[in-house]
């Protein structure tokens, strides 16, 4: 599960933002189909992720009632999923990544298939378990985004046309996977719900290995660089660049606080003031439905805002209001507003952040810096787990709200404040390795 997937860099374009010509006729049909089949894919294990962002905090919640252990467990799998997502790149190119994909999809449904028995396995096992189940997420999320742009490409479809497209679907994807999420849990039991996400899995894997078919052999591609001499690389060029550093800080921020909520807070605080694991979908959805509405409205108006506004604004609203309506009010409705109103604040940020990524980075660093860029980004997830549960242990629910609703304000609106930034394109040359 991860926090908001809304807070991470999409990885699917180059910095050119275009597509060659491709291939007339009938391969460039077969291409199309290869495309949609790898974004249908990258959706139906996205829906159920979503399922599990309810499932498995609802799951540890009802088997052990410790709001320390719900964050345990968030924070087992976040830590394996952000290291993954850059360090174990690099072999699935060696091993090749539409067989990557498919190998860690089907490991990835057999390890939450058995995630579902962890009242009999107990609670060692369920953190393990989670741990496994994060890492190979990790990597198969970047090896499906790997293999969108040459599809992209053989099916003459735009880069930038596929990526908002992807955007809005995955969108609506998490809406109606958080909504849906509560429901299962009442409709079918917490432990069918997670066997529905290990489902999505195995149809992944299935999906990519029947009809996802390069045209060119998934074999190892021979690396430039030796594998720490291309890391240290980009961590040099990020090193460098003030302005990208900057605004990973606010979204790694945006991020712990967003695990902390959803896997600690609002499952409390829908515990004590609703009683019905449906309101925790439904708070979720609706801060998926003000994304949905807000990627619409940047989608259109975006090219002609000014960015360093638009990135200030959208930082501040996503983040410390979320936490404060939940510490002042026992009204569902206002939490919704709020956090529709949090959900339209974060559609900015991601789109800002890709730009930013995409033009400021020469086109020779960018799988690296990309790379380094989204584990960054989401470091913020495993401190954000465990910093949940441990702040409610430690103050109780509302005033810890109330104190990290603070402490969020400062992390996501100091950066940018102290050294206003200027998101403009950087230098065209990259710095030597190493900085």
């Amino acid at each position: 599960m991860t926090a908001d997937a809304d807070t991470g860099p999409r990885t699917t374009t180059g910095s050119d933002g275009g597509s060659p010509a491709a291939p007339p006729g009938p391969e460039r049909r077969a291409a199309r189909r290869e495309l949609v089949t790898l974004v249908a894919a990258d959706l139906i294990s996205n829906l159920g992720s979503r399922i599990s962002v309810i499932a498995i905090p609802w799951l540890v919640l009802t088997t052990t009632g410790s709001p320390a252990k719900m964050g345990i467990v968030a924070a087992a799998e976040f830590l394996p999923y952000m290291l993954s997502s850059s360090l174990a790149t690099p072999w699935a190119d060696r091993f090749g990544v539409r067989r990557t994909s498919i190998t860690v999809d089907a490991a990835s449904a057999a390890v939450i298939a058995v995630v579902a028995l962890a009242p009999w396995l107990g609670f060692g096992a369920l953190v393990a378990l989670v741990a496994v189940a994060g890492g190979l997420r990790g990597i198969g999320d970047r090896v499906k985004h790997v293999m969108f742009r040459p599809a992209a490409q053989r099916a003459g479809v735009e880069l930038i046309r596929l990526t908002s497209a992807y955007d809005g679907l995955a969108r609506g994807v998490a809406l109606f996977g958080t909504v849906i999420g509560g429901l299962l849990i009442d409709w079918v039991g917490v432990t069918r719900a997670i066997w529905i996400d290990a489902a999505t899995f195995a149809l992944c894997a299935l999906l990519v290995g029947v009809l996802v078919r390069p045209p060119t052999r998934d074999a190892p591609a021979a690396p430039r660089e030796g594998y720490f001499q291309a890391l240290r690389t980009g961590f040099g060029y990020l090193r460098t660049d003030r302005v990208l550093l900057t605004m990973l800080v606010v979204v790694s921020a945006l991020n712990m606080f967003a695990a902390a909520n959803t896997a600690v807070w609002v499952p409390l605080w829908v515990r004590d003031e609703f009683g019905d694991p449906a309101g925790f979908g439904l708070v979720l959805g609706v801060f998926g439905g003000g994304a949905l509405l807000g990627n619409l409205v940047f989608t259109m108006l975006g090219p002609r805002l000014p960015r360093t506004m638009v990135f200030a604004v959208g930082a501040a609203l996503s983040g410390a209001p979320r936490l404060l309506v939940l510490a002042l009010t026992d009204h569902l409705v206002v939490v919704l507003v709020v956090t529709f109103l949090s959900g339209i604040g974060i559609a900015a940020v991601n789109p800002l952040l890709g730009a930013a990524l995409y033009e400021r980075v020469p086109e020779e660093l960018q799988t690296r810096v990309l790379g380094i860029s989204g584990s960054l980004a989401f470091v913020g997830l495993p401190v954000g787990a465990l910093l949940g549960g441990w702040s409610v242990a430690a103050l109780g629910l509302r005033p810890a709200l109330l104190v990290m609703a603070v402490v969020c304000a400062v992390l996501t609106v100091a950066p940018l404040v102290v050294g206003p930034l200027r998101m403009g394109r950087a230098r065209s040359a990259p710095p030597t390795a190493g900085g």
